[in-house]
């Protein structure tokens, strides 16, 4: 027989992988936690312009 505790465990599981480690489609198929890692280090890295030799 399946305990409350069951539930809210397979819950948070689902809730995990639907948040975290799915494919998102509007993400370019990519999960959620890569996509917001990625976005971070692009904010994080400086551009520098390239200037052309004198």
């Amino acid at each position: 027989m399946r305990q409350l505790e069951d539930v809210e465990w397979v819950t948070a599981e689902w809730v995990d992988w639907y948040n975290a480690r799915r494919l998102h489609s509007t993400l370019g198929d990519v999960p959620p936690d890569e996509f917001e890692a990625a976005y971070y280090a692009g904010l994080e890295t400086p551009h520098q312009p390239v200037l052309a030799p004198a």
